[in-house]
């Protein structure tokens, strides 16, 4: 016997159907209703109560929160990465006799949400979109809440490197592509799968052409990026799929340039710590520079840190702006009181495209473009062209400020429902029953005078509720005295309540009067929001200028604030820093504790290479950071935390800094390192900015200096000539300086104290000759039994592997040390291996030259014999 399942519950079973991948918000009164498995998630996420109720014999589950705190449970869900399809009631439940027409009204998903709860205000919320076409991987960005549209297209590397700089929150691909997708970008996105036919040349055309109303994309500077265009197409089909279909705020469709960019990999943006910490604790690059005051401006702050420039002339006027503002400091005041008034206007506009703002919304839009008036004048008036061409960009959109100021009074509430937003004057009928609407609290109190006197009742009330509308209260004592006429409608304890025919007929006169009022008000609004569409383009770009004036603001601010000095770009291939602090550590270091400033300087001609070698602890990482970093504020366009620097443009900054196991992956830490230094070797070119920390460090020492060793010979004689900082706890690296002529030693120094070591954190020239490892055990709490022990065993150590004997003993092999068990005197491999040692000169060779020698040789021996064993 078949089932029966309720009414409801087939509609419910039919809507969701149509949306098998979303938890379905289905409204039921004044409840939004979860069921079954969605139940179970949705209760488990919003720490609901989980129920249960019978569906035709069945139990299901259920779970469900009143509906008007929609906006509070809505963000948790797409926080914890859920697609939300929000079903309402599309009628009248008391004007149909049958089941209510209910329908999905909006798919909110984490890359496609407007919901100021769900979006931060200083992050873009990118939705991301993929198309694989060979070794090419195209890529689109669309954040529907300020109308940013981005596309590009090239290899994985680069794809990699702009979803770490975008963080998506929602990334889209064909289903087809699953595995690949895992496996050039991992698995900590939230992802969607879209079907093949979306991404189709001829359809991706098409959507884009019919959404901007072109016959062609080459206005747009696109129309050779095939991959990049399908990956768009796809992003504007989710659109569409999500239920948003007003978009008119997505005007543009731009070209992310990857040659105007420094490049970074993804390994360098996770080092450098920019706007994402290694430790929950951490605070980073982003933390410290950004001094931003609106919402634009923290949200181009981290674009323009993402996309450090590499044209010196664009470079050149952000840094003459900043100087400006830092010479003319009651402007930079000023400028700053200014965009301090001035709200989202990206995300106002974008919510007026979409028909998602309310009143108070778009009174506060009319107020930032008030506030953005004298900040206009302010640019334009200045003596520097760049700020000027600014004040140009701002449009102080007056036509549009006097309508909504002519329209909504100045205290309009959050929901047009709640009346009150019309100003007096736009409707007379509006104003007509406005009057009768407030004429009725002195017409009642009229009647209600009248009332008492005509039954001698002084206590007698009027008032109202949801379920009698209005009554007349009489006291149980004058109860005898209320006129026949009147119809008592409920009885209370110590009272009765009434209603009369002249209250009735008031009631229906107010009442028609509210909803005719509240009908009008929704009208009228709707009118003012359709008036406003011409206008998003001017406030989109008023947006955008401010935001560039806000983030020149910030660095003119953050120099005054914290001491940085202009960097001056040159043609030059140098990289030339006097007194270079880390801002970071910088920042953190107690008041009265200065920072430690180094110089560094790198050219490609005498000093291209410098190793540095130190104690652990002593600062080596921070000095290689900080160079990376001052580089990368250079070329931001922000000023420097330095006495000084002149360089030429950097083009690429590769580092590899810090242990990062990968073991989920299944790759060791040695792995990790080797796959992140093979990426720079491959990708270096003469304007590269080169940063090595211990490289070789998760092998053996042998293994490890081999490695450090080639590496670093590999960029000594590569035509590119690559500027490197190289780190290193292999002071046998320091003999590396009487063989590659641009390879210069430094050290940071330490002063020996009679039982402890003193870190002056100060490079200077020469190597160093200790690591002083025991010490940083010491003052890591080591007990002193193993403290001791070590020493001896270091004293040892040292006095037979003076770095002469060394190399005589690695050189010195018996036969007898040779002879194998496995391997005859005679054996070709064996007189091959003689003859090598007999024809190495030993005056000349060097101990790490020995080591790589004797290691090549245990190797061979090894290999040799494993594989005799298996015969």
């Amino acid at each position: 016997m078949a089932k029966k399942v309720t009414p409801l519950m087939k509609q419910y079973n039919t809507i969701k159907a149509k949306y098998p991948d979303a938890l379905l918000l289905f409204r039921v009164g004044d409840f939004y209703e979860t069921f079954g498995e969605d139940a179970v998630r949705a209760a488990k996420i919003l720490n609901i109560t989980l129920t249960a109720r019978n569906n035709g014999g069945d139990m299901t589950e259920l779970a469900g929160f009143p509906h008007h705190s929609v906006n509070t449970y809505l963000p948790k869900l797409v926080m914890a990465g859920c697609r939300v399809a929000i079903c309402d009631q599309l009628e009248d439940p008391k004007q149909t006799k049958t089941i209510v027409k209910r329908g999905v009204t909006e798919l909110v998903t984490p890359g496609v949400a407007l919901n100021d709860d769900i979006l931060q205000s200083n992050s873009n919320n990118f939705l991301a979109a993929l198309h694989f076409e060979g070794d090419i991987v195209g890529v689109s960005f669309l954040d529907v809440s300020t109308g940013e549209f981005l596309t590009s297209q090239g290899p994985v590397e680069y794809i990699d490197k702009l979803l770490q700089n975008f963080n998506p929150s929602e990334v889209l691909f064909s289903k087809q592509k699953r595995k690949l997708f895992t496996e050039s970008f991992g698995n900590d996105f939230h992802v969607f799968h879209l079907e093949d036919w979306v991404f189709q040349k001829d359809y991706a055309h098409e959507t884009l052409n019919k959404h901007f109303e072109t016959i062609n994309l080459k206005g747009f500077g696109i129309d050779h990026l095939d991959a990049g265009i399908i990956a768009s197409g796809a992003a504007l089909h989710y659109l569409s799929e999500t239920q948003h279909n007003q978009l008119k705020h997505i005007a543009r469709i731009s070209r992310i340039a990857e040659d105007e960019y420094v490049w970074m990999d993804r390994f360098t943006i996770r080092n450098l710590e920019l706007y994402h910490g290694n430790s929950s604790n951490a605070v980073t690059l982003l933390d410290v520079i950004d001094k931003t005051i609106s919402p634009m401006g923290g949200r181009l702050m981290k674009r323009w840190l993402a996309l450090p420039l590499k044209n010196k002339e664009k470079i050149v006027q952000r840094h003459e702006v900043v100087s400006y503002l830092l010479d003319h400091l009651p402007l930079l005041e000023k400028a700053q009181q200014h965009i301090k008034r001035i709200g989202d206007l990206e995300r106002l506009i974008s919510k007026t495209a979409t028909g998602k703002i309310h009143p108070r919304e778009v009174i506060q839009l009319k107020n930032s473009l008030e506030a953005v008036v004298p900040l206009k004048a302010l640019a334009k008036d200045s003596k520097n062209e760049s700020l000027q061409i600014i004040g140009e960009q701002l449009q102080d959109c007056e036509t549009l400020r006097n309508k909504i100021k002519g329209t909504l009074k100045e205290e309009a509430p959050v929901n047009i429902l709640k009346g009150n937003a019309i100003a007096p004057g736009v409707n007379e009928e509006l104003d007509e029953l406005r009057g009768i609407a407030k004429g009725g609290k002195d017409y009642l109190d009229k009647m209600l005078e009248r009332e008492q006197e005509r039954t001698g009742i002084t206590s007698l009330k009027i008032a109202s509720n949801n379920v009698f509308g209005y009554y007349i209260e009489v006291r149980n004592t004058h109860k005898d005295k209320v006129p026949q006429e009147w119809i008592r409608k409920q009885t209370l304890v110590s009272a009765e309540r009434y209603i009369t025919e002249e209250l009735k007929e008031y009631e229906s006169k107010i009442l028609g009067a509210e909803e005719r009022i509240l009908a009008l008000e929704q009208d009228i609004f709707a009118k003012l929001v359709q008036w406003m569409l011409p206008f998003i383009d001017a406030v989109q770009q008023t947006a955008k200028a401010v935001a560039q004036l806000d983030c020149l603001s910030s660095f003119a601010q953050q120099a005054k604030l914290a001491n940085y000095s202009r960097p001056l770009l040159d043609d030059s291939f140098d990289l030339d820093i006097k007194e270079g602090r880390h801002p970071v550590i910088e920042k953190q270091l107690p008041p009265d504790t200065p920072y430690i400033a180094n110089d560094v300087f790198l050219d490609r001609e005498n000093q291209q290479i410098i190793m540095i070698t130190g104690p652990n602890m002593s600062g080596k990482s921070a000095i290689l950071r900080q160079t990376a970093l001052i580089v990368l504020l250079a070329q931001m366009g922000s000023f420097v935390p330095a006495k000084g620097v002149r360089m030429g443009c950097v083009d690429k900054i590769f580092t590899r800094v810090g242990a990062s196991d990968n073991i989920s992956m299944g790759e060791s830490t040695f792995m990790v390192e080797m796959n992140e230094t093979a990426s720079i070797l491959n990708n270096i070119s003469e304007r590269s900015l080169v940063l090595l920390d211990e490289i070789g460090r998760g092998t053996s020492t042998y293994d490890g200096i081999s490695i450090a060793w080639a590496i670093s010979e590999y960029l000594h004689e590569h035509p590119s000539k690559a500027k490197t900082l190289f780190a290193t706890h292999y002071h046998e690296l320091n003999e590396m300086t009487e063989t590659f002529n641009r390879i210069k030693n430094y050290n940071v120094s330490v002063k020996e104290l009679k039982d402890n070591v003193l870190f002056l954190r100060k490079l200077v020239p020469g190597g160093s000759h200790h690591s002083f490892g025991i010490h940083v055990a010491k003052m890591a709490g080591m007990p002193q039994a193993v403290i001791q022990r070590a020493n001896k065993i270091l004293v040892r150590l040292e006095k037979s592997h003076s770095s002469e004997e060394l190399s005589d003993e690695m050189v010195k092999l018996s036969k007898e040390e040779l002879q194998l068990s496995f391997f005859k005197l005679d054996d070709p491999l064996l007189e091959e291996i003689r003859d090598q040692i007999l024809e190495t000169d030993i005056d000349t060779l060097t101990p790490v030259e020995a080591l790589m020698k004797l290691n090549e040789i245990k190797r061979t021996l090894q290999r040799n014999a494993s594989v005799k064993l298996k015969k």
